[in-house]
């Protein structure tokens, strides 16, 4: 049987909230949890400076597009392939983290505050 860290068993158990807001091509992406909040602001298809502040401290050059009904977001700095992929499929939002070949998926359901 495989152990499963600490750490791992207690990122299993967090509650993530993503909030999403838009003016147009103009967005913001909070993520916020117990431990850390992230939040990226970029307009669609212009090429922006990312500091991946908290979660691996990371700068990189970020560009958002859409893809067909999904947000792709291809960024580039020391790591190969990495970016990530939003989209909403029946009424929950679907989001793929992607680097170097190795895919982190997390599904978020919509809750009324």
């Amino acid at each position: 049987m495989t152990q499963i860290p600490c750490i791992r068993k207690i990122a299993l158990k967090l509650k993530i909230r993503k909030l999403i807001e838009h003016q147009g091509d103009q967005y913001i992406i909070k993520t916020c949890s117990i431990f850390r909040n992230y939040t990226v602001s970029f307009q669609v298809g212009q090429e922006f400076e990312e500091f991946s502040e908290g979660l691996d401290n990371r700068h990189m050059k970020s560009v958002v597009r859409w893809e067909g009904n999904k947000l792709v977001c291809e960024q580039k700095g020391e790591k190969k392939n990495r970016g990530w992929c939003h989209w909403i499929e029946e009424d929950k939002l679907h989001l793929e983290l992607y680097c170097e070949g190795e895919i982190c998926k997390q599904v978020f359901k919509k809750v009324n505050d």
